[in-house]
């Protein structure tokens, strides 16, 4: 039988380098609906192993980190993405897991139903019913400050009603039309762009706002980040309110119960190509504010709403060959080189073939006539073979590193093939240094895949810690082919920018296997500072020690990361890199809790036994108000909440003599 969490993990990777294509670069390498098909198959699989879950930090990025030539806004509420549904059963799955969260009843859920406008999401904020700033969503925490791109877009309110609030954010999507999108680029004499959304995104994104000027950007305002005071009780009543604002809100939009949702997607779908804009989708939000709120949010999306999106587009093409590239860990991944295809739109090269389980099982040959799909902005996935070539023969996958032709193993029932080269492995090294560069982890401007790859052939980069010399080197640098003066005193000025950075980029830039993201964030949470941070680690490579339970306690991380944690922490070789990096580096402690006045603020909570509340939303509502939730009980534990039927940490708890509460104390504590 295929293993799969191999293939989970190769999946995982595309999902990143699709992530990084489409909103950093503004260049996807895929349609939408490619895109869609790679985080649907994901999800798939996290619901069949939910054990996978502490590697799926790419499915909870939002956007990418704001471009180094806009100044930096934070957003006072995140601006973060959606989850995705195909079809009718996820969406009655998805109004389950509404119910199951709020321990509701079968009535009816009511739905404000949008399309989903393939353009790039802003927020715009303003201060006595006057316009302040504009931002881009950016990394989902802060976006690139486009105030007076913005401007330029006479169809927006400079000014609102004196009834509305001292202080709101309007949020919503800018786009251009078809027909605009063609003359746009009929106009344009050189770089083409690829479709609708990106030439929005790089109109609105230009340092010069003259020329964003010229681009007839539209919006549509759909959403609500902070408010001063409330605006209305439901969702269709706050949009019913921003089109007495001023602004353009959908036409199409419509209030539906939800079993309306079905023959609503079916309409849209039927008019979508006479629509004057792209949209790849409808979205699906919760009418009652109220129940908004009780959901909150998960990783990177709202409980409280869904993208029901369109199919995924597909086309026939020839097999050309298969290369095999190798990861920062060392997973030998399997790539398929392709007779170039136009795919709704997008000429496609090159297609994931996940791990050599996934290629025997389809019996993917050199030569082959296959079938693929494309699904947003990541590469392709092959779906199968249509006819096998003649003469072709079963592709045998490499036994050693194609790089350093060390010996390449799968450990126990993993799927992906490792080089056990480790730090004599180019690749490995080269794809570590890119990483710890990227937007998401140190964002170092100018020291990209290239420069790095470039850096790391002339000997001026063997590790992390060298990044930070390489000012040093600065003349050296300026006197190389492609370089200048400039140029290479930009990129001291960018690594220097870069000394100063927040824990939870810092522990994600180090490339540990299975922590992403969203893992990092938690890391960083639970132990506040990096000192701390990094001694709770190193305790932890002893098994069965306080702090090993501990770190696999925390709720998200779990036994297997942090067997991984232990396994980095044990080498000599990554203590010393750790060392020279606090040289150079300042690491900022972890943000203090919004709800810092909250007696549950900084505390360790455990839920034990069964709750009259949804069990996720007594957990979602303590980590809002700044509280740490375990999954064990332990001497740092500082409440134990206990339902009924309460069992063995009931009884750790009475016997470590912890402070417990009952349902109705953790209500009181939590304001509900």
């Amino acid at each position: 039988m295929t293993n799969t969490k191999s293939h989970f993990t190769t999946l995982m990777a595309r999902i990143a380098e699709a992530n990084a294509a489409y909103h950093t670069h503004d260049a996807p390498i895929m349609t939408d609906a490619d895109y869609d098909a790679l985080r649907r198959e994901a999800a798939e699989l996290l619901e069949k192993h939910p054990e996978y879950a502490q590697a799926a930090a790419p499915l909870e990025e939002v956007g990418a980190a704001p471009a180094s030539g806009f100044k930096k806004l934070r957003h006072a509420t995140p601006m973060l993405s959606l989850d995705n549904t195909f079809d009718a059963q996820e969406f009655t799955d998805f109004c389950a897991r509404i119910r199951r969260f709020l321990g509701l009843d079968d009535t009816p859920l009511e739905f404000v139903a949008e399309p989903k406008i393939d353009g790039l999401s802003i927020s715009l904020t303003y201060e006595n019913q006057t316009f302040a700033h504009a931002a881009t969503r950016g990394d989902g925490t802060e976006g690139e400050d486009v105030t007076q791109n913005i401007l330029t877009i006479k169809s927006i309110p400079t000014t609102l009603p004196k009834t509305a609030p001292q202080k709101i954010e309007i949020r919503g999507e800018i786009y251009l039309t078809k027909q605009d999108f063609l003359a746009l680029n009929d106009s344009q004499e050189e770089k083409k762009f690829a479709n609708p959304r990106n030439a929005a995104a790089g109109s609105l994104r230009q340092l010069d706002a003259t020329i964003t000027a010229t681009r007839p950007l539209k919006l549509f305002a759909y959403a609500q980040g902070e408010s001063s005071s409330p605006v209305a009780k439901t969702h269709w009543e706050y949009l019913q309110t921003l089109k007495s604002w001023g602004f353009s809100v959908n036409p199409y939009s419509e209030l539906i119960l939800e079993s309306a949702a079905e023959s609503f997607q079916t309409k849209i779908g039927e008019e979508r190509g006479k629509l004057p804009y792209d949209i790849d989708g409808v979205v699906y939000k919760l009418n009652d504010l109220a129940l908004q709120s009780r959901l909150g949010f998960a990783g990177r999306a709202p409980r409280w709403a869904t993208a029901w999106k369109f199919p995924a587009e597909r086309a026939v093409t020839i097999l050309e060959a298969i290369d095999i590239q190798v990861g920062r860990t060392g997973a030998l991944t399997p790539r398929a080189r392709l007779t170039p295809v136009n795919v709704g739109g997008v000429i496609v090269q090159h297609a994931t073939l996940h791990n050599e389980d996934e290629i025997s099982r389809k019996d993917i040959r050199i030569g082959d006539t296959v079938e693929l799909q494309r699904a947003g902005d990541v590469i392709p996935q092959i779906l199968r073979v249509i006819k096998h070539a003649d003469k072709a023969t079963p592709f045998v996958f490499p036994q050693n590193c194609p790089v350093c032709g060390s010996l390449a193993v799968r450990d126990g029932e993993d799927v992906v093939r490792r080089c056990t080269g480790g730090l004599i492995c180019d690749a490995q090294i080269v794809e570590r240094l890119i990483h710890f560069c990227s937007r998401r982890a140190f964002d170092i401007e100018g020291c990209g895949d290239k420069t790095v790859q470039e850096f790391f052939s002339a000997g001026l980069l063997k590790s992390a810690p060298d990044i930070f010399k390489l000012p040093s080197h600065e003349e050296e640098i300026a006197q190389r082919e492609g370089w200048g003066k400039l140029s290479a005193a930009n990129l001291t000025a960018a690594i220097r920018a870069r000394q100063k950075i927040p824990l939870a980029r810092f522990i994600f830039a180090l490339g540990i296997r299975r922590i992403g993201e969203n893992n990092a964030k938690l890391l960083a949470r639970h132990y506040t500072t990096y000192p701390n941070w990094r001694e709770n680690m190193q305790a932890a490579t002893t098994i069965g020690s306080e702090a090993r339970e501990e770190l696999g306690a925390i709720s998200g991380i779990g036994p297997t990361i942090a067997t991984d944690l232990a396994a980095f922490f044990s080498e000599p070789h990554n203590l010393q890199t750790l060392d020279a990096l606090e040289q150079h580096l300042t690491i900022q402690d972890a943000e203090t809790p919004t709800a810092s006045n909250s007696p549950l603020a900084g505390k360790t909570i455990v839920f034990t036994g069964t709750l009259t509340m949804a069990r996720p939303e007594a957990k979602a509502r303590a980590e809002q108000l700044g509280a740490k939730v375990t999954e064990s009980v332990s001497k740092k534990t500082d409440f134990v909440v206990i339902g009924a039927d309460a069992g063995s940490k009931a009884a750790k708890a009475a016997e470590l003599g912890l402070t417990t509460l009952t349902e109705q104390q953790f209500r009181d504590l939590a304001g509900l």
